[in-house]
């Protein structure tokens, strides 16, 4: 906000300084016409033009009251000394070359006097010496030049309390936005790191209590004892408030590495399943490089499919072909198994469609599904590298 109050002040003195200065411009070129003032008398004015035009410079770059109050006394200092005695030109060519004056190069010091009480009652008092003086110059009845000096002012004074007020209501607003804003990506944070627990949980504790529910058939208890210890940490991790971080599927540390070689860690996947009683044949790309957030959801949403099959497909063996080109890294995943329908798949079910779509999509992935009754199961796994 403070930074905002300083921009507008800066855009309050460079406009006054720009009107004051046109006007004062126009205003000594139209009382240099022939005719207008004697050359005595535009003599007298030129050192009053001079300091009118410094001082509205420097408003432009400090719009302290010392140089207001001397660019207005100049201004007011013309008006007076175009009307001493002895002039005879013609009140109309008089009045028509004050208007710039008036109107423009003195009024414009309005720009920056709407801040506060002291400065409003600089500016009326400005304003009614000016159309005093400038009336002295223009005989008779209200005319159009003095009708024009008072819109100048008009202009001059709505236009710097517009200025004034509305940047601070739309510094106001973007606060608001910007509140609102972290407000919604806190919340978005605190959805994905939900999510991730869920997937943390589904992947780990609830796939050993799902074994120990079907009292661990087919599992060796060494197996299923060494999976039970690995959850165990992971819950007192969390409880400690610390976010775990896969390394690979079963295994959770705190410190993620910048980048893993995938064979070194596909080895211990496979591992983990052939002591779970699931026979995994690996082929194809022997070595890739990935990124730790990239391998990281590759290899669990991997090893989701993998306890699918194992749960599921009625069989003890899987395929799994990695693959890979010059931006993405791919994972066939087949089984020779019972197959199902996909459009059976309920869309609460959290494994396939949190732990495996969701986590791959998270890092730009995505997955595919081919499955039917008696024909087996296909899912292809894609990841950017």
């Amino acid at each position: 906000m403070e930074l905002i109050a300083k921009e507008r002040d800066r855009l309050l003195q460079r406009s006054a300084r720009f009107i004051g200065l046109g006007s004062t411009a126009v205003a000594l070129v139209c009382f240099s016409v022939p005719g207008v003032l004697q050359l005595a008398t535009l003599l007298s004015a030129l050192p009053l033009f001079v300091v009118l035009a410094f001082s509205l410079y420097r408003v432009g770059v400090n719009q302290s009251l010392v140089w207001i109050v001397l660019g207005i006394l100049s201004g007011l200092g013309i008006l007076f000394v175009v009307q001493l005695p002895g002039e005879d030109q013609a009140s109309s060519s008089l009045g028509t070359a004050i208007v710039p004056l008036a109107a423009g190069a003195i009024a414009s010091f309005a720009v920056v006097l709407t801040a506060s009480v002291g400065r409003i009652v600089l500016l009326v008092v400005a304003f009614l010496a000016t159309l005093v003086l400038a009336e002295l110059a223009i005989p008779g009845p209200v005319s159009v030049q003095d009708a024009q000096i008072m819109i100048g002012w008009v202009l001059a004074a709505v236009f710097g309390y517009w200025l004034s007020a509305s940047i601070p209501r739309a510094a106001r607003r973007i606060y608001s936005i910007g509140r609102a804003h972290r407000a919604e990506r806190q919340a978005s944070e605190t959805e994905a790191q939900r999510r991730q627990g869920a997937r943390l949980l589904h992947d780990t504790v609830l796939a050993t209590l799902t074994l120990l529910a079907h009292s661990g058939v087919g599992v060796a208890a060494s197996a299923l004892q060494q999976q039970s210890g690995e959850d165990a940490r992971l819950l007192r991790q969390l409880r400690l408030g610390a976010t775990p971080v896969p390394q690979s599927s079963g295994v959770y540390n705190l410190e993620p590495v910048e980048e893993t070689a995938l064979g070194t860690t596909l080895e211990s996947v496979k591992q983990r399943f052939g002591r779970m009683g699931l026979e995994v044949s690996w082929h194809g790309t022997g070595q890739v490089l990935l990124p730790s957030d990239v391998l990281d959801a590759f290899l669990l949403a991997l090893a989701e499919c993998l306890e699918n099959v194992r749960r599921h497909a009625g069989v003890t063996d899987a395929h799994v072909t990695i693959t890979d080109d010059e931006s993405t890294v791919r994972a066939m995943v087949t089984d020779a198994g019972v197959g199902f329908n996909i459009s059976d798949i309920d869309e609460a079910r959290l494994g396939f469609k949190d732990s495996v779509v969701a986590r791959l999509k998270d890092v730009g992935g995505n997955a595919r599904l081919f499955s039917s009754p008696g024909a087996g199961t296909t899912v292809v796994l894609e990841v950017p590298k």
